[in-house]
């Protein structure tokens, strides 16, 4: 049976109130991607088992790169908060789309995905929804694991892992090391991860967990290569970016101290981060070449207390969470060389130019919060939160305090300055059990999102000095994102069926929007309205009888612009926000005649969407169909394997217009993955 979590009545999660909780208790819509899914699945990319959660769809961008949509359009934008082992793996003031890439996925314990607004738990960033990935408990006896595979493209990947427990320490660590040339031009990668866990028990009652993460990526061509219509259906692995690059080190360590005294427990979890990332990205070659390093250290806690008492099963949980994170940008523009025009435009070469920004900036959040949960009756739950969060950044620029000139493009720069938020977010929500399988919920969830450090002092270039200098002032004015999200929906189990139910919706309020203009691809950040998104969600688990099993996770929904006027020319009030698709489907028929053999067949459906923002043309969406198979040689040695894209169909892992011009990035052809693991 699968432990896809989208489906188990009986399911704990640690990421809805930070507690161990049963689903069936928790107001909010939780998938859970369990450690056995991982270890058959080993997916390539998050794509391969993120999808498995009802209203999830992760893209590739390239190598392990991705957008994401959870109860949003497919964006890069931060609105989405990731965690591991409930610590955030970027500083709010750093944010990173690519987070995904900075954790060993394939080697985790599992993921926990909560769809809608967290910020009353979490703060900054838990808009669209928050992202949990769990490491893996050490075993109890010692174990080592070790696989090895390849596959089409130059593709190939060795995990190793393994742990023991000795009295009151258990430990564990894995490796990724992993290696493509990439199926496109110019498009390979190499990654190389680790994780370390090492818990130890205080007597009875208290427990330390500490946990030290690191990856490091080197990848060609950054994000999406786009191509005109003609390539993509013709020459699909041509590259019209291939100067592009990404280089990224992370390093995390955490360390959590628990300690639980009768109807009390304590929690402090110190941290430290040290992010980099050098980049040139190929999004802005067109109108903005660019070269630049983004840094950053970070130094938080965060810490709790939760008192239990008997009247009502009531909780009480008191938190501060502390994050303070230094960090900087240094941007030269670039001079490239390039034949064609237009969407179609091929960028061969570069050379380094001036230094358009050069600036520190630290930040500073201070958040106390309060959850509290408590049952009038035995049937009914009710939950309740309240977070405040203030937030500083620190900003001093490290060149002119003007326009600097850049050829015929014009880079503002603020003074030195400070740049405040204030934000509070409640939440409230229920959950009442209909029957001993069966129970629903009703909740209701504020969230917000503070500008970042780029969207804040990295403002967009201009044609002239005062349009500049005006760009980075009003920058310097952006507020917060605030959503709200309203929501019901039932789980449970009935004549063998595992269900998970939910309808939202969801309303967003000075969204901080890019608007790029279709013909100059020139971008400028602004909060320019409202947006709405709504959605119906279902996840369901079937036994088919014998050795079958269906499980499906389903979501429709629509995301609109409203109140959305971001020039007197470019009113989108009523338009659907592009790259939206209504549909998300990921549909498996499992065939597990016995422990450790498994075939499955999975099909990927992705509905059309619009490619513009003005609404005038479609991508018409895709299905895919995945195979996947694991069998044991014998008792300590199985092998494994996977066929992407089995019918082999011509796919856009994201559409859009570009120069006026329709273009998509294409997705992976059918491709072979095959591997052996033994175990000792």
């Amino acid at each position: 049976m699968s432990d896809t979590a989208v489906t188990r009545h009986e399911e704990v999660t640690v990421t809805g109130t930070r507690e161990a909780q049963t689903l069936a208790e928790t107001p909010a819509s939780i998938g859970i991607v369990g450690g056995e899914t991982l270890r058959q699945d080993k997916p390539a990319h998050p794509t391969e088992v993120m999808g498995q959660v009802p209203g999830v769809h992760v893209n590739i961008t390239n190598g392990e790169g991705h957008m994401t949509a959870i109860r949003q359009p497919i964006t890069t934008s931060p609105v989405y908060l990731f965690l591991e082992d409930g610590v955030p793996v970027r500083s709010t003031g750093f944010f990173n789309h690519n987070a995904l890439y900075e954790i060993n996925v394939p080697q985790a314990g599992g993921v926990e995905i909560n769809r809608g607004p967290g910020t009353a738990l979490y703060g900054s960033d838990a808009i669209g929804g928050v992202v949990n990935v769990l490491t893996r408990t050490p075993p109890a006896t010692g174990e080592v694991t070790a696989s090895a595979e390849a596959g089409g493209h130059g593709w190939k990947r060795i995990l190793a892992g393994g742990g023991n427990t000795h009295g009151v320490d258990a430990w564990r660590a894995d490796v990724n090391l992993t290696d493509s040339d990439g199926w496109r031009d110019a498009t390979a990668y190499d990654r190389q991860s680790a994780t370390a866990r090492w818990d130890h028990a205080f007597g009875d009652n208290a427990v330390a967990k500490t946990v030290l993460s690191y990856s490091t990526i080197d990848q060609q061509t950054g994000a999406n290569a786009p191509l005109i219509q003609d390539d993509y259906d013709n020459h699909p692995t041509k590259n019209y970016h291939s100067i592009a690059f990404r280089e990224v080190d992370a390093v995390r360590l955490s360390s959590a101290f628990e300690r639980e005294s009768g109807d009390t427990l304590v929690s402090v979890i110190p941290y430290v981060r040290d992010d980099s990332m050098t980049l040139l990205p190929n999004f802005t070659l067109s109108f903005d070449p660019q070269l630049y390093t983004t840094s950053n250290q970070s130094f938080g806690v965060l810490s709790k207390w939760r008192k239990d008492f008997e009247p009502l099963r009531a909780r009480l949980i008191v938190g501060l969470d502390l994050d303070y994170s230094p960090g900087g940008r240094e941007e030269n523009s670039l001079t490239v060389t390039s034949t064609g025009t237009g969407a179609s435009r091929v960028f061969t070469s570069y050379t380094v130019g001036p230094r358009t920004y050069e600036y520190d900036v630290a930040f500073l959040a201070v958040s106390p919060y309060l959850h509290a949960e408590f049952s009038p009756s035995e049937r009914l739950r009710v939950t309740a939160g309240l977070r405040y969060d203030d937030m500083r950044y620190d900003y001093d620029n490290n060149l002119t305090d003007n326009a600097l000139q850049v050829g015929s493009s014009f880079y503002g720069h603020a003074a030195d300055t400070s740049v405040n938020f204030s934000h509070v977010s409640p939440k409230l929500g229920a959950t009442y059990a209909v029957g001993e399988n069966t129970s629903v919920f009703a909740a209701w969830n504020h969230g917000f999102r503070a500008p970042s450090e780029s969207q804040l002092f990295r403002p967009t270039r201009a044609t002239s000095a005062v349009v500049a200098q005006g760009n980075a002032q009003s920058a310097l004015g952006l507020d917060p994102i605030k959503a709200d999200q309203f929501e019901v929906g039932a789980r449970g189990r009935a004549a063998g069926m595992n269900y998970d139910l939910a309808v939202y919706y969801l309303s967003k309020q000075d969204d901080i929007v890019s608007f790029r203009d279709p013909a100059t691809n020139v971008t400028q950040s602004m909060n320019a309205g409202e947006t709405l998104h709504r959605g119906v969600e279902a996840g369901l688990g079937i036994p088919l009888g014998g050795a079958l099993r269906l499980d499906a996770a389903l979501s429709y929904a629509t995301h609109f612009y409203r109140e959305w006027q971001v020039s007197p020319t470019a009113d989108l009030n009523g338009k659907e926000i592009e790259s939206a698709p209504r549909r998300i489907g990921n549909t498996r028929l499992s065939w597990v005649p016995a422990a450790g053999r498994r075939v499955q067949l999975e099909w990927v459906n992705l509905g059309s969407y619009w490619m513009d923002q003005a609404n005038t043309t479609q991508y018409d969406g895709h299905n895919l169909f995945n195979l996947r198979a694991n069998w044991p040689l014998a008792s300590r040695l199985s092998v494994f394997g996977s066929v992407h894209n089995l019918t082999d169909v011509r796919y856009a892992e994201s559409a859009s217009i570009s120069s006026s011009t329709p273009v998509f990035a294409p997705g992976l052809p059918r491709t072979l993955y095959a591997g052996v693991e033994a175990t000792w």
